[in-house]
């Protein structure tokens, strides 16, 4: 009877000692990376591409194309969705009617919702949808306008992109972003009006990226 119980005892207990890890296995096989790895910063280099005609009446408006620098935050929801927030700002020249008008400056702050088709892999591509509000700010009019304001205003964002990872924090990021945005442009406190200016930037940026 002794000889029975001794090890029955052990088994068990030896059973019960493998529990813990094997449900921590389990639960990194689910999660891979992120298991711990849920937050991700990117820097990049952008190109922002205007590819509205900027068209209302006599007035328009003329966006040049600029590289800047952008920063975004990514926070991992569960293995294939992720909430990323991005922050940039640029500078867009404005015209009506052939007439330099002045520049402002634009924060597009954006909030995407990702879905990632292959996160465990090197090679991991993405697609997102997402809301904009851009703001504008410190507008200088050129000769000939004695002030200039461009109404901020929301839109909505479409994005694709990947990534490639050389170790499990460091990895490269390309990434293309369409931004559906109208403004009113007002111009000498409203002696030329531009009502629902398209700008509708395309946003093309390459950086690195960082998991933590």
């Amino acid at each position: 009877m002794k000889q029975f119980i001794k090890p029955t005892v052990l088994t068990l207990l030896l059973s019960g000692s493998f529990l813990p890890v094997a449900a921590h296995a389990q639960d990194t096989d689910t999660l891979g990376i992120f298991a711990k790895e849920r937050f991700q910063v990117r820097v990049r280099a952008i190109d922002v591409i205007a590819r509205g005609d900027g068209t209302t009446g006599a007035s328009s408006t003329d966006v040049k194309d600029s590289i800047v620098p952008e920063v975004d935050l990514t926070y991992r929801l569960n293995k294939n969705f992720a909430l990323e927030l991005i922050a940039a700002t640029y500078n867009h020249d404005i015209t009506a009617g052939g007439t330099d008008l002045g520049n402002a400056w634009i924060l597009p702050p954006s909030l995407t919702l990702q879905y990632h088709f292959t996160p465990d892999q090197k090679f991991s591509p993405y697609v997102g949808a997402g809301i904009n509000y851009s703001m504008f700010y410190g507008e200088d009019a050129d000769e000939g306008a004695s002030k200039l304001d461009v109404d901020g205003g929301f839109g909505w964002v479409l994005q694709a992109g990947a990534d490639y990872w050389f170790n499990d924090h460091w990895g490269m990021n390309a990434d293309v972003k369409y931004i559906n945005l109208d403004v009113d442009v007002h111009v000498n406190n409203g002696a030329v009006n531009a009502n629902n200016v398209k700008l509708d930037p395309v946003i093309a940026g390459v950086g690195v990226s960082y998991r933590f």
